[in-house]
């Protein structure tokens, strides 16, 4: 197993590599950069001070402003000197291969930089981002398996039951039903909207926090994640209620447990100590996505809704104003983050199961 974690923590570096190389040469490409839309924000407040100051006056002041004006502004709106600063402000005078190889060599040592716009390192940014994002992901993820693994199973016991009709329809309503409508239908409902007050609207905690006991800060933390997390995990049940019961009805059919039975162990015995630990296989190995997806993409529309500044609401705004040192910082930390959870997977199946051997796949 340990050559196996070895060669697998190799292809992490080519793989990384490959995806911050297309991604940057993809977002350089693109139109709408950092110093392009500096150019077009100085070119605006410029263009809106002298018609501020030209809209009363005298003929000659307007005139003579819109000389002066015009004596400022290049041939592409700006003096191309204070336009060759910008570019040197931001990184831009540099040839784009140069940028991507510092790029690298900074990432490599963990050296991401400063935010082109917020003057914070873009790791005190995240940082400052975790705690929200944390929280949403860990016990979204925590909710989802704590609730779909036990209704899988008893789905899979009582396949074709009542329970296993109403509970299938109840779950497919849940994933058919948007995060952001749901989210809005709590707000309208206990949040104050329109008929009951019992939830917070903004923030993990509140103001007063600080001056709470540990109990009932502790208590203020989940009373303000309740809704929000409801919201994130309203669609995630679907998908993996129905994969463990049919991962459980797949192994309950299998002749190991017709022989189990058959010996007279108990159907609990059965259930818990043989078809577990087959039928939770697909279930691990599901877990590290699941926890990124929830983790690191962050929710924009449910940040927004519960007023929540988290990684989402960063990557969107860092997209937007094209702030790059914390768009490929994410990116990095986050793909390095999934490649290698998805070692963590592997070796967690190994434990589950000692059967399987990764390294005679290789």
């Amino acid at each position: 197993m340990t050559a196996y974690i070895i060669r697998r923590l190799m292809l992490v570096i080519p793989t990384l590599l490959g995806i911050m190389t297309v991604n940057f040469f993809v977002i350089q490409a693109a139109p709408g950069g950092p110093v392009e839309q500096f150019i077009a924000r100085m070119e605006g407040e410029q263009v809106a001070a002298t018609e501020r100051f030209t809209g009363s006056g005298s003929a000659e002041l307007k005139s003579r402003s819109l000389d002066e004006n015009r004596t400022y502004r290049g041939a592409q709106g700006l003096d191309p000197e204070l336009i060759a600063q910008i570019e040197k402000m931001y990184g831009f005078d540099k040839p784009l291969y140069q940028r991507f190889s510092e790029m690298l060599f900074n990432y490599a040592t963990f050296d991401f930089g400063e935010s082109f716009y917020q003057d914070r390192s873009v790791i005190a940014i995240i940082v400052s981002k975790l705690p929200v994002s944390i929280s949403l992901g860990l016990w979204s993820t925590l909710m989802i398996y704590l609730i779909s693994i036990p209704m899988g199973i008893k789905k899979a016991v009582r396949h074709g039951s009542r329970f296993d009709v109403w509970s299938s329809t109840a779950v497919i309503i849940g994933n058919a039903i948007p995060v952001f409508l749901f989210a809005v239908f709590l707000v309208v409902l206990f949040a104050g909207g329109s008929y009951f007050d019992w939830f917070p609207l903004r923030g993990l905690t509140s103001e007063n926090w600080q001056e709470l006991s540990w109990p009932m800060k502790i208590a203020d933390y989940f009373w303000h994640l309740v809704l929000p997390v409801a919201s994130i995990s309203i669609g995630g049940f679907a998908t993996l209620t129905m994969l463990t019961k049919n991962s459980f009805l797949d192994e309950i059919g299998k002749q190991y447990v017709a022989t189990a039975r058959a010996k007279g162990i108990s159907e609990r015995k059965v259930l818990y100590s043989h078809v577990f630990r087959n039928a939770m296989l697909i279930i691990i190995a599901g877990f590290p996505s699941a926890f990124i997806s929830m983790f690191f993409t962050g929710s924009l529309l449910i940040e927004v809704i519960f007023s929540l500044d988290g990684l989402g609401l960063l990557g969107f705004n860092s997209t937007i104003n094209r702030d790059y040192p914390v768009m490929f910082a994410t990116l990095y930390i986050f793909t390095l983050a999934g490649l290698l959870l998805k070692i963590v997977s592997d070796i967690t199946y190994t434990l589950v199961d000692p059967r399987i051997d990764f390294e005679t796949r290789m």
